[in-house]
C-alpha cells in the first residue's frame, strides 16, 4: 500500500531512486553578460555548477550542452569549473548533447565523463576561426580617408578599414594554430582511446551524433532520462538547477540601463549566434 504521506515528503528526503542534478549550458559561449542574452560564460554559470555538484546524495551530475561555440577563453574556463568540481566532489559528468556541441560547445562537452548525442546532432568542429571584413576599397570608393593614430605600429593590427597586410595575417594565424593546439590537447586528453584514427577529426569539420559516435567523439545515442534511468534505475530524477535570478526576475547580470545600447547590443548578439548556428545548417 502507497504511504499518501509520501508525496508530501521532498524528493532530497526520499529514499526510493537517485536524483541526478542537471546544468543547462545553453547559447553563445561569450565572455560579455546581459539579463536579455542567451549567453554561456564561467561568471554566469558558475553558481549552477557549484550548486549542482554540492549535492552530496548524487552520484552523477548530467549536463545539457546546446551551444554553436564562441570564446575559446570562456569555453576553457568552463571546461576547467566542471572538471575541478567533479575532482573535487568525486563526481560522475554525464554531458547530453541537444542540437549542437561544436567548436567550444564540444569543448564544453569533453568535461563529460560520458558524453551522448542525439543521431541528428552536430558534433565537432574542433578547430579556431576569426572573421571580419575589409572596407578599405569602399571608402575609396565614396572619398573617405581613413586616419589611425598610435603609439607601437603594431597596434591597429588587421584593421578592416585599411588594407590587409601579409604579415598581419601570418600572425593571426600562428595565434590561431597555438590556440587550435589547446583545443587538441584537451580532445586527445579527456577522449583518449575513444578516439579514431581519423585525420579529419581536428579539421574543423563537424559530424552528426551517429557519425561522431563511429569517429569517439560521443560514446553514445540517447536522451538524457533513457540514459539515466537505464543506469540507475526506474525511479531515477532529474532535477533541473536553475539560473539564479535577481530581485527583478531575471537572471543574475548587469543590466544596461541605456534602451538603445541594449538592444543593439541583443540584436547584435542575436545576429552572431545565428550566423554560427546557421553554418551547422541548423
Amino acid at each position: 500500500m502507497v504511504n499518501p504521506l509520501k508525496c508530501l515528503i521532498p524528493c532530497c528526503f526520499r529514499s526510493d531512486g537517485i536524483e541526478v542534478p542537471v546544468v543547462r549550458l545553453q547559447g553563445m559561449i561569450a565572455a560579455r553578460l546581459s539579463s536579455l542574452k542567451n549567453t554561456q560564460s564561467l561568471s554566469g554559470c558558475a553558481v549552477v555548477l557549484e550548486k549542482a555538484f554540492r549535492d552530496k546524495k548524487s552520484p552523477a551530475v548530467a549536463l545539457i550542452i546546446n551551444s554553436p561555440g564562441g570564446s575559446p577563453v570562456q569555453s576553457r574556463l568552463i571546461f576547467r569549473r566542471i572538471r575541478d568540481l567533479a575532482e573535487e566532489n568525486r563526481k560522475h559528468v554525464f554531458v547530453f548533447v541537444e542540437d549542437v556541441a561544436a567548436s567550444g560547445g564540444y569543448m564544453i562537452a569533453c568535461a563529460g565523463d560520458e558524453i551522448y548525442a542525439d543521431p541528428s546532432s552536430i558534433i565537432g568542429s574542433i578547430g579556431v576561426v576569426s572573421s571580419s571584413f575589409g572596407f578599405s576599397a569602399f571608402l575609396e570608393k565614396i572619398g573617405v580617408e581613413r586616419r589611425v593614430y598610435t603609439a607601437g605600429k603594431n597596434k591597429a593590427l588587421l584593421d578592416p578599414f585599411k588594407p590587409e597586410k601579409k604579415e598581419d595575417v601570418e600572425h593571426l594565424k600562428a595565434l590561431q594554430l597555438e590556440i587550435h593546439e589547446i583545443f587538441i590537447a584537451i580532445v586527445k586528453e579527456r577522449r583518449h582511446g575513444c578516439l579514431k584514427d581519423n585525420d579529419d577529426i581536428f579539421s574543423g569539420m563537424f559530424w552528426t551524433g551517429i557519425q561522431g559516435k563511429e569517429m569517439g567523439l560521443v560514446d553514445g545515442l540517447g536522451d538524457i532520462r533513457s540514459v539515466l534511468k537505464t543506469r540507475y534505475g526506474e525511479k531515477t530524477r532529474l532535477r533541473l538547477i536553475p539560473a539564479p535570478r535577481n530581485v527583478f526576475g531575471y537572471k543574475s547580470a548587469s543590466i544596461n540601463s541605456n534602451f538603445v545600447s541594449d538592444s543593439v547590443d541583443i540584436l547584435s548578439s542575436f545576429l552572431e549566434e545565428w550566423t554560427l548556428r546557421e553554418r551547422y545548417g541548423l
